[in-house]
């Protein structure tokens, strides 16, 4: 893939994790919402393509984490409407 849609995806990755920390930090939305959980699934996966392009495995790490607990929660929240 080319470096900047890459570094674009980065971009929409890192935008996506502040969006969900500004609407929890304000109380517009619950932690265990879906709507944040989905936002910190989506900005992972972009941020993680970032990091494995660039070659930075902390960030990888980091991002595959955040990627997991996301899951975990979302898994959580369906079964929890079943």
């Amino acid at each position: 893939m080319n470096q900047t849609i890459i570094d674009v995806f980065g971009w929409i990755g890192t935008i996506s994790y502040l969006t969900a920390y500004y609407l929890i930090s304000t109380k517009k939305i619950e932690g265990d919402s879906v709507p944040y959980q989905l936002m910190n699934l989506f900005g992972g996966v972009l941020l993680t393509m970032n990091a494995v392009f660039h070659g930075a495995m902390p960030a990888v790490g980091v991002n595959v984490a955040w990627i997991g607990i996301s899951i975990f929660a979302l898994g959580r929240a369906r079964l929890s409407r079943k």
